[in-house]
């Protein structure tokens, strides 16, 4: 798992059948002291409530959709919370 930032939104005019009703998002990987970490990447919201400017946890592989329930999902990263607090180092995030 690692954090990110929601950074954005993805519409699609066609996806996977699986994807049908999950919302895409743009994420920016975060490092410890939230400074940008890599290149922006595409993630599936699995809770439904994640938005723009969110501090977010995800899963990578299988386990990015193990919360839809759903045998087959097009997916490689998936969101698995939205993080209220982050305390790092003497870093704050709230």
């Amino acid at each position: 798992m690692f954090i990110a930032k929601v950074t954005g939104t993805v519409v699609c005019t066609h996806k996977d059948d699986s994807l049908k009703g999950i919302k895409l998002l743009a994420v920016q990987p975060l490092k410890d002291d939230l400074s940008p970490k890599g290149k922006t990447v595409i993630a599936i919201d699995t809770i439904g409530q994640s938005g723009h400017g969110d501090i977010v946890y995800l899963a990578k592989s299988k386990e990015s959709s193990l919360p839809l329930d759903k045998d087959v999902v097009a997916s490689d990263l998936g969101i698995m919370g939205i993080i209220d607090n982050y305390y790092v180092g003497g870093n704050y995030n709230e």
